[in-house]
């Protein structure tokens, strides 16, 4: 009995790319990816005409793993995956380390501008909760400010609870009066009190503060998806496998050991 010996692929662009092919996969680099780098639907493969060089062979790594991890669960793209399915254990102890590997290669999954983002606007509203109480000391964010609501019920102003700018028509028997309001000319369209103008601002910024909290848990639910975590954790190996290890001892020993034995199939000939 003879022993064969397979020469791993080295992860290059046109080594994968053959490769890929091979396995029957369908490799398009000239699309726009549905706004991503890099996509996988099915049995095909796109990377964006937009993509750094440099991004291209991680981009194409991370797009195989979803074809693999594709192939241990079909229910993938739907779902999202389970971890208990990729590292075929029942436990959970790989999401953090998988979310530290996350972290370290994509920078965007730390949602650094949304929090500074978030930390300023907050900064606002408790300006904006001081002047109010200035004048009205049990003013309450949580309760109605009847004081506002009394003077605000008959002013155009009203309509900047809700929105930043307005287009108020006003018609009568001969013409229409068109004008536009914007929280940044409250004092110059309206005749109101300090506390009243900062009550308006401070609605506006509670609206901003929720929108940048949905569009965090948006990016969280998106990067803590196992599919997501299983993909860039298949990056991070080619990018900075020391690393990797150091950041995930026991995901990798894991890995290593279900691609030994052929658990993660193709992937196995490629060299991470």
């Amino acid at each position: 009995m003879g022993i064969y010996i397979q020469e791993l692929i080295q992860p290059g662009k046109k080594e994968l790319i053959e490769y890929f092919k091979s396995l029957g996969l369908f490799v398009h680099t000239s699309t726009k990816a549905r706004g991503h780098q890099g996509f996988f639907l099915k049995n095909r493969i796109d990377i964006s005409k937009n993509t750094p060089e440099e991004r291209i062979v991680p981009t194409l790594l991370h797009e195989f793993a979803h074809y693999i991890h594709s192939k241990i669960e079909p229910d993938m793209p739907k779902t999202g995956g389970t971890l208990s399915a990729l590292f075929k254990t029942d436990e959970q102890n790989y999401f953090d380390e998988l979310i530290r590997v996350t972290n370290f290669v994509d920078e965007n999954s730390l949602c650094v501008r949304l929090y500074e983002h978030k930390e300023r606007v907050k900064k606002k509203i408790n300006e904006y909760d001081k002047i109010i109480k200035f004048y009205y000391p049990k003013f309450q964010r949580s309760k109605k400010f009847k004081e506002f609501d009394k003077y605000i019920k008959k002013s155009n102003a009203r309509y900047l609870l809700k929105y930043d700018r307005v287009k108020v028509i006003e018609r009568g028997f001969f013409k229409r009066d068109i004008k536009i309001y914007t929280i940044d000319n409250i004092e110059r369209d309206f005749d109101m009190p300090e506390a009243f103008a900062a009550y308006i601002r401070l609605k506006s910024h509670t609206r901003k503060q929720a929108k940048i909290s949905a569009r965090i848990n948006r990016f969280k639910k998106y990067y803590e998806k196992p599919a997501e975590l299983f993909a860039r954790f298949v990056e991070a190996l080619y990018l900075d496998r020391e690393w990797t290890q150091a950041l995930a001892p026991c995901a990798v020993k894991r890995f290593d050991e279900l691609l030994s034995s052929g658990y993660y199939m193709e992937l196995a000939n490629i060299k991470l």
